[in-house]
């Protein structure tokens, strides 16, 4: 059986902050390899949440470099497991941009089906969104200075665990 827990919106803008523009040492910097971003936000959802999903292939969890999901550091996977999630660990919605809020994702793309950017939302007063990231490390940059072709929003509903 599965219960919610709360998204901890504080702890991942806390996390965030902290981590924007350096790399925490247990976990690998993707940065040189295509890119940290998305290793970034995960590291950041999992400051909100703090449970994994262990699930082979199809969960998200990092244990180090080389044991860890796709979903851990792929934008596409990422949003994959976010949005399909019935089990344990962070599950999102897609929503317009004025109902994101801080703690949530945003990812950008070239076209709609090529996303290649994810972000976290460090301040949601829309029709201005900031953001952190890495690859082009930031905090609190506003959305309206990247550029890209196609964008979605990921409203982090909150999180499932084991109940007794």
């Amino acid at each position: 059986m599965l219960k919610n827990i709360e998204y901890n919106r504080k702890a991942v803008l806390e996390y965030a902050k902290k981590w924007a523009f350096k790399r925490n040492p247990l976990y690998y910097d993707f940065e040189n390899i295509g890119g940290d971003c998305t290793n970034f936000a995960s590291q950041c959802i999992f400051a909100g949440c703090h449970i994994m999903n262990f699930t082979p292939i199809y969960g998200w969890y990092y244990c180090n470099s080389y044991e860890r999901s796709a979903s851990w550091t792929g934008v596409d996977f990422l949003y994959n497991f976010l949005i399909d999630n019935n089990g344990i660990g962070p599950y999102a919605i897609e929503v317009f941009p004025e109902n994101i809020k801080v703690g949530d994702i945003i990812q950008l793309g070239k076209n709609e089906e090529d996303y290649y950017h994810s972000l976290i939302v460090t301040k949601a007063n829309f029709p201005e969104i900031l953001v952190a990231s890495h690859s082009d490390d930031s905090y609190m940059r506003p959305i309206s200075t990247y550029k890209f072709k196609t964008i979605r929003f990921l409203h982090i509903v909150a999180a499932r665990i084991k109940s007794e």
